[in-house]
This record gives C-alpha cells, structure tokens and sequence, in this order.
C-alpha cells in the first residue's frame, strides 16, 4: 500500500509539473499583446519596452516561467493587468462559490443514485428498472445549459419562486438560507448529469454482484434483502462509483462554468469567461492553473479512497 501510494505521489507530482507548464504557456498562446492591453491609449514603443522591464517580459521564456512558478510556490499568483487586484485574492473569493454548488450537487446526486440503483438491481428489467432506464438514458442527453434554462424560466419566471433566477445570488455569510435559495438551480442542474452517470455505473455492478457465490451464501443464511444491498453488495460495487466520481469532476467543472455564466453566479466560471472577455491573461492562467491542479488532486483522493474500499487494487 505504501509503494502504491508513494508512486501515484510521484505521478501526481509530474502531472502538476506538466500541467504548471501548460498553463504558463497559455498566456503566449493567446493573441494580442498584454502590454497593449494595459498601456491602451498610451501605447507606445518606449512605454512598451518599459512594461516589458516591469513585467519580465523581456527576460527569455525559461527564466520567465522559472520566476513565475517560485512565485506560485509562495503563493503569489501575479497582479491582474485589467483591475490590478491580486490574482490569488480574486480566485479566493469565487473558489468557495464553486466548491459550495459542487458539494451540495454531489450530496443531491449520491442521494438518488445510489438507493435507485439498489432498487433497479433488485429486479433488473423489472417496471421501476425500465422507467429509471428510460428517464436517466433521456437526461443523459440534454446539456447542463439547456436544463438551466427550461428551470429559470419555469421555476423563477412562471412559477416566480423568489431568490431564484439570474443574478440572484447571496453569499452563505449574508444570509445562508438565502445563499442555498439562490443555489438551488445551478446545484440540482449538474446533479442532474452526475446523477444519470452514478445510477447507471452502480446498477450494472450491483447485478454483477448480486449473481455472486457469497450473495447467495448469505440468502442461505437468512440474511434480510435491505442488509444484503448495503452490508454485501453495496462496497464491492462502489469501486467503479468512486472511479466514476473522480472522473465526473473535470466534466461538472465545465458545465459549471456555463451554468454559472448563465445565471451570472460569481465564481471561478464567471470569473474566467469575463477574463477572457476582458483579455485579463494573468487571472485566465491562475484560474486554469488552479482549476487544473484541483482536478488533479480531487482524483487523487478518489484514487486512494478506492484503494482503502477495495486493497486488492494497489496489491496489483
């Protein structure tokens, strides 16, 4: 177990590495040129080459990006060119925004999935299967931003449900029932797209499981139905819930960056849309540096905590 955790440490260090590299490069690739967009009226040649000196930039590409990621390691993420804020601070003020509609439409999405899944197991192709199947294989196919819309305008317009909509938001902080108010929508859209994909994962092993030697072992004995699914079935058939649930990040992220935008929520996706709208290369390059690296952390967890549910694994 320690070498296997040793070795993904070492993987996850040379992903980070990479991913460190990318995201500096990100800011070269993008057309325009920072200085004009900072100097604006006021560019000029010799302004041009004075910011240059300012910012660095007319150091070589190695010793730029060597610079910048001794600053990231203090903590330092630059100061945005457009609202000559701190990079860090403006992502330390979205980032919890993020994390709160994730939580909260992970907590909604495990909570259906997983007893669903069980009761469709029970009786595969049964009525209730069939009509799980059906709904889940139909909500597989409509975007996180097409169900965002359809909400507003049914819950918030028609129904006029109140701190609901576009630009509604409270911060947990000012009022918390509020702040939950105001995220019900965006929470319950991507718990949606998670909840399809846990529902199915864990159906299909919990009928591979349910036709196992020691399911029928403990039949034989007695063993009530509802203690079966959760004491027998149930952990051995999470290992690929969790799988599923680490790689579900990357795509709850992006469809929350659009539902986010949409609903006009200031977090980390809202953030880097206007960022990019407002060609602030600095805030664009922290905010996919830190989203980036999260992922890959958060799929470390889920690596490791497979690893306590099923040991076999890091035994291979």
């Amino acid at each position: 177990m320690l070498k296997y955790v040793i070795r993904r440490l070492v993987m996850l260090i040379g992903i980070i590495f990479v991913i460190s590299v990318g995201s500096f490069y990100l800011i070269h690739l993008l057309p325009g040129d920072p200085a004009a967009v900072i100097l604006g009226t006021g560019d000029s040649p010799s302004n041009r080459l004075k910011l240059y000196k300012l910012l660095g930039l007319n150091k070589s590409i190695f010793d730029q990006y060597f610079i910048w990621i001794s600053n990231i390691v203090r903590g330092n993420l630059g100061i945005s060119f457009i609202s000559q804020t701190s990079v860090a601070s403006t992502i330390r003020a979205a980032l919890p925004i993020d994390l709160e509609i994730m939580g909260l439409s992970q907590i909604l999405a495990f909570a259906l999935a997983i007893p669903l899944a069980m009761r469709s197991a029970r009786k595969p192709d049964g009525l209730i299967d069939r009509l799980l199947g059906a709904t889940s294989f139909t909500l597989l196919s409509i975007p996180p931003f097409i169900i965002i819309v359809l909400l507003v305008l049914f819950v918030s317009i028609k129904l006029g449900v109140p701190n609901i909509g576009v630009a509604s938001y409270v911060s947990f902080g000012t009022n918390w029932i509020v702040n939950l108010e105001s995220l019900a929508l965006p929470a319950f859209t991507l718990a949606i797209g998670s909840f399809v994909v846990y529902y199915r994962v864990l159906r299909s092993d919990m009928i591979a499981t349910l036709q196992e030697e020691f399911i029928t072992m403990a039949r034989s004995k007695g063993i009530s139905q509802r203690r079966i699914m959760w004491r027998h079935a149930f952990r051995p058939s999470s290992v690929a819930l969790l799988g599923a649930a680490g790689v579900n990040i990357g795509g709850l992220l992006a469809g929350g960056f659009v539902v986010q935008y949409l609903l006009a929520i200031p977090g980390l996706g809202y953030t880097l849309i206007a960022a990019i709208n407002d060609s602030d290369y600095l805030l664009v390059q922290g905010i996919v540096l830190v989203v980036s690296v999260g992922v890959v952390l958060i799929n470390f967890f889920f690596d490791f905590t497979i690893n306590i549910v099923d040991p076999r694994i890091s035994r291979e």
